[in-house]
């Protein structure tokens, strides 16, 4: 536990007055799969269901005239004396028809997600949110914080009012976040807007704290700005919209708690049953480091030439190529060899090829005989 750094408590001014262990959580192995995964399937709890009326497009009498009138037998409607007499009706493909597999409310709208997933999620986006670099890539503004994870005293717990707040966050440098997602917000695009969520904005920073003594009310009517109990941290929260890298305020008592919420890599959790932190499969995630060291170039073979590839298989004649025609027919070398072996005897002989005799005068009078 000593060896792990520790984390500066930060006061409203943003000076350094005491200092905590960092929490085993923060050298949790961080997944972006299983963080992307597991917000995906939460985020779909909270869906309402919906599904059009099981009357629509039903609403109507409507039969099929059969056949022999020469149009299709889709039911048509009856009476007469308007333009809607005679049209079809009912079907997917119809005006004023119902829809294809019409929704029903009893859909599956909610997905189940083992507890030991969750947790590993939660456990990778408290890890992301300690690196300065994964919350700058995240969008937060915190080029003037000065530490990250930034921890602030067990006193800023009592604040109740929203101008003391705001006071810290300046005094943190850390309120440049909150003015960000003011500057963000914007008429939401589609319907959306008149069915209660008529503007969008970004998010800002997460506040972490252990007792509510006021700082709920103090730091809820920021925009952007998001309250937790440690206890109770939550996916949707630490990685909202599966992106790790939220910018997470916590108080002194807060972050003290870690250990106790989460365990460490060797000390099960009091707070969840028998539950030990996930180890990262490498200690060092350096891998070109890893190949280029001395213990592993001293026992790997040497590097051979490098053999460069046509893009293509070229295709060859084995009637021309005498490579490929023994390649794929063995026996031909030998056929090939023993024809030249009688070439050069036969050279060497000095044979030649006995001349045809054409047909003497005998058996030409012979055939002509009358």
């Amino acid at each position: 536990m000593a060896s792990r750094p520790t984390v500066s408590v930060r006061t409203g001014s943003g000076e350094a007055s005491t200092s905590l262990t960092l929490p085993a959580v923060f050298t949790a192995p961080i997944r972006l799969d299983v963080v992307q995964q597991v917000h995906k399937s939460i985020a779909k709890n909270k869906r309402q269901p919906y599904a059009v009326s099981v009357k629509a497009g039903h609403q109507t009498s409507a039969e099929s005239w059969g056949t022999g009138r020469a149009v299709a037998r889709i039911p048509r409607v009856g009476g007469g004396g308007t333009h809607r007499s005679g049209q079809a009706a009912f079907g997917n493909m119809c005006r004023g028809g119902r829809m294809f597999a019409p929704t029903k409310i009893w859909r599956k709208w909610h997905v189940k997600v083992n507890q030991n997933q969750r947790r590993f999620a939660v456990v990778s986006a408290l890890a992301a949110s300690a690196l300065p670099s994964l919350v700058l890539a995240r969008g937060h503004r915190i080029e003037e914080v000065d530490e990250v994870p930034l921890v602030v005293p067990t006193s800023t717990e009592g604040l109740t009012k929203t101008k003391e707040a705001v006071e810290l966050l300046k005094g943190l440098r850390a309120y440049r976040d909150v003015a960000k997602v003011s500057n963000s917000r914007k008429l939401r695009a589609g319907v959306g807007k008149m069915r209660n969520r008529r503007h969008r904005q970004r998010r800002g920073p997460l506040i972490v704290y252990n007792e509510d003594n006021g700082i709920v009310k103090a730091f809820r009517n920021l925009p952007g700005v998001e309250i937790c109990q440690v206890t109770r941290l939550n996916l949707l929260q630490l990685a909202p919209g599966g992106h790790l890298g939220r910018f997470v305020i916590w108080t002194e008592g807060a972050f003290a708690r870690l250990d106790e919420v989460f365990g460490t890599h060797e000390k099960a959790a009091l707070l969840k049953k028998d539950y030990i932190l996930p180890s990262a499969k490498i200690t060092n995630p350096d891998v070109t480091r890893l190949i280029n060291s001395d213990e592993i170039q001293s026992v790997v073979r040497p590097a051979g030439s490098k053999i460069q590839k046509r893009p293509w298989t070229q295709h060859k004649n084995p009637l021309k190529n005498k490579g490929v025609l023994f390649r794929l027919n063995p026996y031909a070398k030998t056929v090939r060899r023993q024809e030249l072996l009688s070439q050069e005897r036969i050279k060497k002989a000095g044979k030649k090829k006995a001349k045809a005799q054409s047909a003497g005068g005998a058996f030409i009078k012979t055939i002509f005989a009358p």
